[in-house]
């Protein structure tokens, strides 16, 4: 699996690692959120939220 090899690849103790973790992970979500997810939306025009209920 990848997280044994991320989780050996990084420095410190395990307070430390969790905390990177925490922040790498955070990182990531927000540039989703940021810069990726409004880019997916405008790029394949997904604006549209309606949902039609059948008869």
């Amino acid at each position: 699996m990848i997280f044994p090899f991320v989780w050996n690849l990084m420095p410190g103790p395990v307070w430390m690692r969790v905390l990177l973790i925490v922040v790498l992970v955070t990182a990531i979500v927000a540039a989703l959120f940021q810069w990726v997810f409004p880019w997916v939306s405008v790029t394949f025009d997904i604006q549209d939220q309606n949902i039609e209920a059948g008869a």
